[in-house]
């Protein structure tokens, strides 16, 4: 479903219209990924919070470019699977930087993803704080 087509269904019938595709997760591509299931989006949502900032931590314990990149590449999965794209884009861009993991664009690239993610948790625990149709 692109961005300009409207939704039919289940699909993110839960959260409110202004947050479905824009903002730090994307809403529609989360209830496609999810089938439109708020428990397993709760459950992907939450996993996202726990995993991104263990991976920003070995961001920014990186010691060579394997780790880096590993962390990076993993990163880039867990954001792009919940709909958090810039994330995911910055991410990449880590991912493919060369050079050594302390010079100044790789630390300008883990302070970007270090905001993005933050962006993009607040987002998830607003998310998270909305009571579905069920409640």
């Amino acid at each position: 479903m692109s961005r300009g087509e409207e939704m039919t269904g289940c699909e993110a019938q839960d959260f409110a219209p202004e947050t479905l595709s824009d903002g730090p997760i994307n809403l529609v591509h989360l209830a496609r990924y999810t089938l439109g299931n708020r428990s397993l989006q709760t459950e992907v949502l939450g996993l996202f919070l726990m995993q991104a900032d263990t991976y920003l931590q070995r961001l920014r314990e990186a010691s060579d470019a394997k780790s880096w990149i590993d962390a990076a590449h993993t990163l880039k999965g867990t954001a792009r699977s919940i709909g958090a794209t810039q994330v995911a884009e910055c991410a990449e861009a880590a991912e493919q930087l060369s050079g050594g993991v302390s010079d100044e664009n790789h630390q300008d690239a883990l302070r970007d993803l270090a905001h993005l993610v933050d962006e993009a948790n607040k987002s998830i625990e607003n998310i998270l704080a909305q009571p579905s149709i069920s409640d």
